[in-house]
């Protein structure tokens, strides 16, 4: 129980930041939009990562710089493409970006792609996720799935109540001056997150 509460806390702690998926999580939590498959996806996202790292896999992975390096562009690019589009959605007066229940908002399978971007092109992922928690797992022996398993409860614990908790205030806070604010927020967090990792890229992560 002690290893398996150690994962979970240890999961959590890497987890619950500000950052590019969270603040997608939240986006989409309080338009109420395809919610499940946004958090289903990055949950499964963190057990393949989780598994991989417990594996071994994630020491291959931590020296393959010239990867690392890529994704880093990949993601600083991708970055500051959401960050234009939300900062779109914020300055517009009707507010119908983020309107609680969705409107006409992006279909199911860009949110997928989307989510699956803000999760994988992400080089810090593989360093926290698989690296990290690969390497903590493996610390504990014969009980390292117990280690892996608790992370993966944190994983799925802390997506379902941002998601989750963030689609159950959307009723009370669907004013459109506050979509459109937390829009421009959303905006300005995924500009500081692109220049972070273009800054990383820089130094060498």
């Amino acid at each position: 129980m002690d290893t398996y509460l150690t994962g979970l806390a240890t999961g959590l702690g890497l987890i619950v930041a500000i950052g590019a998926q969270n603040a997608w999580v939240l986006r989409q939590g309080l338009r109420r939009a395809h919610l499940g498959w946004v958090v289903g996806v990055c949950i499964a996202s963190d057990v393949v990562l989780m598994s991989a790292g417990t594996l071994g896999i994630g020491f291959v992975v931590a020296r393959a710089a010239w990867m690392l390096t890529a994704l880093t562009w990949a993601g600083a690019a991708y970055l500051c493409w959401f960050a234009f589009i939300s900062l779109r959605a914020g300055l517009r007066r009707d507010g119908e970006a983020l309107r609680a229940g969705g409107g006409a908002g992006p279909g199911l399978g860009p949110v997928v792609l989307t989510t699956l971007a803000v999760t994988w092109l992400n080089p810090h992922v593989y360093l926290d996720t698989m690296v990290l928690i690969g390497s903590l797992a493996n610390q504990h022996g014969a009980l390292r799935w117990v280690f892996a398993i608790g992370a993966m409860s944190g994983s799925a614990c802390w997506f379902s109540a941002l998601g989750f908790g963030a689609r159950a205030l959307s009723g009370p806070l669907a004013r459109p001056g506050l979509w459109r604010g937390l829009d421009l927020v959303i905006g300005v967090v995924m500009i500081l997150l692109a220049l972070r990792l273009a800054l990383g890229a820089g130094r060498g992560l």
